[in-house]
């Protein structure tokens, strides 16, 4: 189960708040994102822009990250760094989505000096950062990006098993949604041709308890899910 931007029921997303509230019920793998400050900054939000989540105009890259630490996002909380987050949770692991190129730089930076290589992944829907980020982090874990999902999605319908080992050679895991554009993506057999490539199959987003067990059975590894309370409680049946 990834905790998707923590656990946001009482506290603002992508915030140190959110990753405690997630940890402190079970969580061990938090889910995230990452932009780039005015000044270089790695710094933990998803979107680019400050309107939905702050409530006032401008952008994330617009500002310092001394700026985006006085804005108040509600519940004491306010914008983060990844190496405060790495910082402050030392044996929780990233799954760390990187949402623009300027990002990149100070992300790996951020994971080199927390010497957090092992327990982070790195994604990204845009091929060429992920490839960026993963050449300058030596055997980081990877999901593929929206084109390389792409192309193997179309080698699997095609039952070309060997060209989808081939695309996701050095891939370790696909996160993607169950459908897309009113294709089911996430079926028996492409999860077992995925099994077949050594790749762990990763569904977003899901919020309920049956679709979650539906998923399970199906045999995916695993849930990003806005409901990590939701989620830790299924796995706690299933475990039963």
């Amino acid at each position: 189960m990834l905790a998707h931007r923590g656990l946001a029921l009482e506290a603002p997303e992508n915030t140190l708040l959110a990753f405690v509230a997630a940890i402190g019920i079970g969580a061990t793998h938090i889910e995230t994102d990452v932009h780039a400050s005015r000044d270089g900054v790695a710094v933990v939000s998803h979107d680019p822009e400050l309107d939905r989540v702050a409530g006032i105009p401008g952008r994330v890259d617009g500002m310092t990250m001394a700026g985006l630490r006085g804005i108040d996002l509600g519940h004491g909380q306010s914008f983060c760094s990844l190496a405060e987050a790495l910082d402050a949770f030392p044996e929780t692991r990233f799954n760390i989505d990187l949402k623009s190129a300027a990002a990149v730089a100070p992300t790996v930076a951020a994971i080199l000096d927390a010497k957090a290589v092992d327990r982070v992944l790195v994604t990204s829907f845009s091929e060429k950062r992920r490839r960026a980020a993963v050449r300058q982090l030596p055997g980081v874990a990877t999901s593929a990006s929206s084109l390389l999902f792409a192309a193997a999605f179309a080698a699997g319908r095609l039952h070309a098993a060997p060209l989808l080992r081939r695309v996701l050679r050095g891939i370790d895991a696909v996160q993607i949604p169950e459908q897309h554009a009113g294709v089911r993506i996430v079926t028996d057999r492409m999860i077992r041709l995925l099994h077949s490539a050594k790749v762990e199959v990763h569904v977003w987003t899901v919020n309920d308890a049956p679709a979650m067990h539906r998923l399970l059975d199906l045999g995916v590894d695993g849930i990003v899910t806005d409901r990590a309370d939701i989620a830790l409680g299924v796995l706690t049946t299933r475990a039963q």
